[in-house]
């Protein structure tokens, strides 16, 4: 019996412990690899003090952190690519392109070249402005697309999206051109992807929203696969056409938010590992949801890893590591695809 033959729960099932196994290998490991060797047996050897436990503070204080942000961030951003690249149906679609990252970007770089110092909720200065520019990016491009008296049109929420980064963009060179020298800096390193939160609060705080992006998005997969096929097949497979465009902005809008909000703008990921899972899985979005979504968690995971060990002590931003490996595939899928 082929891959495809067999029934929908078995593969479901297959699907979730081989790149579930995989993320919680990424997620056990990872942390015991860097500059400075870390015992496992000693980090959780309760016997000792955790002042005078550095193989502790160093797994749990620095690393374990970190890589619960990739796996995170890794999730969301893979999540938000199925979704786009299945809603607008284009292969090419990916969470930059709703010009929420660019948003975020900008609330980022405004707190930090105007100093926020307020906090909101869990949420410190820069990721709180960061995740509301990302969420009124978000609505500016939702109003465009959705004029009264017209159903949201793909088409020109893809347009509004990409024409509203390129805008933002030329604001956020603006602000940097007049920003001093240690703003640009901060700036920049923000703007090419860091995992470094520096503990488990924000983790929690961008936690729900990814969750309720997942499950929202788990509840279309189905639409989402007529989708693809069109929008007239669809409508005549009594697919709520609209409803489900509505959600499916949704879900990648609020993944969006909360990855860039906790990690900066990471790219290439929601591109890469969707196309990856659906040559292994097929293209059911039933099962390349969370098949993406693990995966992608341990393939930021493994960035991140190279990132702080290919240079020591020196970290790359966890940005430029992914860009190097998704330039090129995304310059196949071009060739690919056109």
């Amino acid at each position: 019996m082929t891959w495809s033959q067999r029934p929908l729960r078995s593969r479901l099932v297959a699907v979730i412990l081989g790149f579930g196994s995989l993320a919680l290998a990424a997620a056990l490991l990872a942390p015991l690899v860097g500059s400075t060797h870390v015992s496992l047996a000693r980090a959780l050897d309760r016997s000792i003090p955790f002042a005078d436990n550095a193989d502790a503070q160093i797994f749990f204080l620095a690393r374990l952190p970190r890589v619960l942000t990739a796996m995170v961030v890794g999730a969301a951003l893979t999540t938000a690519g199925v979704v786009l690249q299945a809603m607008f149906r284009n292969p090419l679609a990916a969470p930059e392109t709703l010009g929420v990252s660019a948003g975020a970007a900008l609330g980022a770089i405004l707190a930090i070249v105007l100093g926020f110092t307020t906090s909101v909720g869990p949420f410190s200065p820069v990721p709180a402005a960061s995740l509301g520019g990302a969420l009124a990016a978000a609505v500016a491009v939702y109003l465009l697309a959705s004029a009264p008296r017209r159903p949201l049109s793909t088409t020109v929420l893809l347009l509004a999206g990409v024409t509203l980064n390129a805008l933002i963009s030329a604001v956020i060179l603006f602000v940097q051109y007049l920003s001093d020298f240690t703003q640009s800096f901060r700036a920049l390193r923000w703007m090419v992807g860091d995992l470094d939160v520096g503990g488990f609060v924000p983790i929690l705080a961008a936690l729900p929203l990814v969750v309720l992006a997942f499950v929202m998005a788990a509840r279309i997969a189905a639409p989402l696969n007529l989708l693809t096929l069109g929008v007239d097949l669809a409508a005549s497979r009594g697919v709520h056409v609209e409803q489900t465009h509505r959600v499916a902005f949704l879900t990648a809008a609020l993944a969006t938010s909360a990855a860039v909000s906790l990690a900066g703008p990471v790219a290439f990921v929601g591109i890469v590992v969707p196309h990856l899972v659906r040559l292994i899985v097929g293209v059911d979005n039933r099962l390349v949801l969370p098949a993406s979504a693990l995966f992608g968690a341990a393939f930021l995971v493994g960035c991140d890893l190279i990132a702080r060990t290919i240079m020591p002590p020196i970290e790359i931003p966890v940005g430029i590591i992914t860009a190097v490996i998704g330039g090129p595939f995304f310059l196949w899928l071009l060739v690919r695809n056109a």
